[in-house]
């Protein structure tokens, strides 16, 4: 979540909140099962569902093991995932929309376990989706781990913001958005520091040994710039070109990071589906 009018940098590092190596691996378990419901979606994924069915296939997941989907009725959202298909960049509300051959769709999903918060998000393409469109998706996953290369003791929030920028948008000349960034999380869903996709390197708070934070880029084919939709929640690219968004939940650790969430499973039940393109 953005700060307030009035914070400045030194009282936004004294609201971080550090997570002991016990509480780390509480987060871990939300993040993992959030990943294994992840990968239940790229198991059902095909034309024909509509984006409800989808976020059924997650809810109905996350509560047979025992957690809570963080996003449900959190701030007022109606279901379990956000659900972001085409040039929908964040925050889709899953609806009666049918999947067709060559859509992509961000499913976004958070999970509450043990008191504490997960959260990932990961683009599938469905069918014969346009080569631009895959090349956007390699540049965006890649671009994530760039990040989090980054996500080490001693390095500053803007390494991580710079090093997706710079792969991104100086490299490729994509769109990074601006209004949306990436945030701490453990108890709450949103803490800070606040984790944006442009900046400079150098810059923001120091990283340190317990900060947990969801690094998540969301890069447009084309311009950086987004709107809402009138539902208040849905964030769109202007020029509705296709948007992008992967994320992971990730713990700054001493000379490397530790990324908490996987996506092994998600990625080995994408290869397994017909319906789903990896090539990318």
């Amino acid at each position: 979540m953005p700060p307030s009018k009035g914070q400045t940098a030194k009282s936004l590092r004294k609201m971080i909140h550090y997570k002991t190596k016990e509480e780390i691996e509480l987060i871990r378990k939300s993040a993992l099962l959030l990943s294994a419901a992840l990968a239940e979606v790229a198991k059902s994924l095909k034309p024909g569902m509509s984006t409800l069915d989808v976020d059924a296939v997650a809810d109905k997941f996350i509560v047979e093991n025992g957690a809570v989907p963080s996003f449900k009725n959190y701030k007022g959202f109606p279901n379990a995932c956000c659900i972001s298909v085409n040039e929908a960049v964040v925050h889709g509300i899953p609806n009666k929309y049918v999947l067709k051959d060559g859509d992509i769709l961000t499913v976004d999903v958070g999970v509450y376990m043990n008191g504490f918060h997960a959260d990932s998000a990961y683009t599938f393409a469905i069918g014969n989706v346009a080569e631009n469109v895959r090349r956007l998706m390699a540049a965006t996953k890649a671009s994530l781990y760039k990040g989090i290369e980054k996500a080490v003791v001693g390095n500053r929030i803007g390494d991580i913001s710079y090093a997706i920028q710079e792969y991104t948008e100086k490299e490729r000349g994509y769109g990074v958005v601006r209004e949306l960034v990436g945030h701490g999380l453990g108890r709450h869903l949103h803490e800070d520091p606040q984790v944006p996709n442009y900046g400079k390197r150098g810059a923001g708070p120091v990283m340190k040994e317990g900060l947990v934070i969801a690094i998540e880029p969301m890069i447009n084919l084309r311009t950086k710039d987004v709107e809402y939709l009138e539902d208040g929640w849905t964030v769109v690219t202007r020029d509705r070109s296709p948007s992008v968004h992967f994320e992971h939940t990730v713990a700054v650790g001493k000379g490397k990071p530790d990324i908490l969430s996987s996506f092994t499973e998600i990625e080995k039940a994408e290869k397994n589906n017909p319906e789903l393109n990896t090539n990318y």
